[in-house]
């Protein structure tokens, strides 16, 4: 059971889905870099994570095309199991653009996340909400692997 909902304001978006895993699985995956590497079309052993206000995380996204794509950026917020707040530092920006991803029960074995970014263009904020549509397809893929 997948429920989707997208809405664009501006240069921001929010998704939201219903996962069929319960909250601290879903929590694990996002921060555990072992599983966030599996599922994030992250280069092998690219992947560091130092999941705290202020810690710091790395990455190494490869495209399809295999393209390779650094990224880094630190933790803003971190509520476990509820809500995380990561920057991604963007080369020529001072400011980090900021992704919030919340999670809630929706029921015993679901959660219910919703991810939002604000971007400074249409087009980046197109780019990301793609980006983050693919990440969230990968991660209900890689959820039902392990429940």
């Amino acid at each position: 059971m997948t429920k989707e909902q997208t809405t664009a304001d501006g240069f921001s978006y929010t998704l939201e889905r219903v996962l069929e895993a319960p909250v601290p699985a879903v929590w694990s995956a996002w921060t555990t870099a072992e599983a966030y590497a599996q599922w994030s079309y992250a280069a092998p052993g690219s992947v560091e994570m130092d999941v705290r206000p202020g810690g710091t995380w790395k990455s190494t996204v490869v495209t399809p095309d295999g393209g390779q794509f650094p990224l880094t950026g630190s933790y803003a917020e971190v509520e476990v199991n509820r809500r995380l707040v990561t920057g991604m530092d963007v080369p020529g920006k001072d400011e980090q653009t900021l992704m919030t991803v919340e999670l809630a029960e929706e029921s015993a074995a679901g959660t219910h996340i919703t991810v939002t970014q604000t971007c400074d263009t249409a087009e980046q904020r197109d780019m990301a909400e793609q980006g983050t549509t693919m990440l969230l397809d990968s991660l209900t893929a890689f959820l039902k692997t392990v429940n």
